[in-house]
């Protein structure tokens, strides 16, 4: 039997190998897993007009270099917003999609206090850099969560990109059309993990909007996690278990 081809889109922060590796661990040799960082990260900058457009792309070259006409795909946060947009574009290279808190879901259907949240958001651009990432941090758990403070030491060299590309993943939500129909049409099974801790408002809404879009979905909380200890890299043989099922599940469905 051949491996299952996978493709891991990590968040804005983490980048893929150290995100994903746990898992991948956990997955086992059977699963041909794939950790591929953000095209927005390349270079040092956030490159002129980058979109999820320009990630949807880099998805494609990944697949294609590898011969692969068909794949599961995984998002995380930013990532999961580039899954998102992957699947409106091309549902016909998905053989599932996997969305662990996806941080964006389309401008449809938002409640008043998502609006006001995404406010705040926008407020973040006043700060300095280094009370950036704190803020930030924040506004994704509840308020009563405690977050762990940063490792001792300097920081990675790969951190100092990271305020610029969130604030780039901002800009396109605003003005990125996500199309509701088109994902809708999509008939392969679509998994989303959830954080128990992580701010309803934000992560919480994302889930029970996609739930009313996709006809084949499955939710799983993880009641202890939130969005920046996320089961990826705390639970990852669970979340391993999981991922198995779904992928049985949707060649169950097809026949593969």
């Amino acid at each position: 039997m051949e491996p299952k081809r996978v493709i891991l889109l990590p968040g804005s922060v983490l980048p893929a190998e150290p995100a994903y590796g746990a898992l991948i661990n956990a997955l086992g040799p059977d699963v041909d897993a794939v950790a591929k960082d953000l095209e927005l990260y390349a270079p040092d900058e956030p490159p002129p007009g980058w979109s999820l457009d320009t990630e949807i792309e880099g998805v494609l070259r990944e697949a294609d270099s590898r011969g692969w006409d068909t794949f599961h795909l995984v998002g995380y946060s930013g990532g999961g917003a580039a899954a998102l947009a992957f699947t409106a574009k091309h549902p016909e290279r998905l053989e599932s999609l996997a969305l662990l808190e996806p941080a964006w879901a389309g401008s449809w259907d938002w409640s008043p206090a998502h609006r006001q949240l995404w406010e705040d958001y926008d407020e973040l651009d006043l700060l300095p850099p280094d009370e950036f990432m704190a803020a930030f941090m924040r506004l994704g758990v509840k308020p009563d969560v405690v977050l762990s403070p940063p490792p001792p030491g300097s920081p990675p060299p790969w951190m100092s990109k990271r305020p610029a590309g969130i604030r780039a993943f901002m800009r396109t939500f605003k003005n990125y059309d996500l199309d509701r129909e088109k994902l809708a049409s999509f008939q392969r099974p679509v998994f989303l993990a959830l954080g128990g801790l992580s701010n309803p408002v934000d992560y919480g809404e994302v889930a029970e909007r996609l739930s009313k879009v996709f006809h084949n979905f499955r939710l799983e909380v993880f009641e202890e996690r939130h969005h920046f200890d996320p089961p990826h890299r705390i639970e990852p043989e669970r979340l391993a278990g999981l991922l198995r099922e779904h992928w049985k599940r949707a060649e169950a469905r097809h026949g593969t």
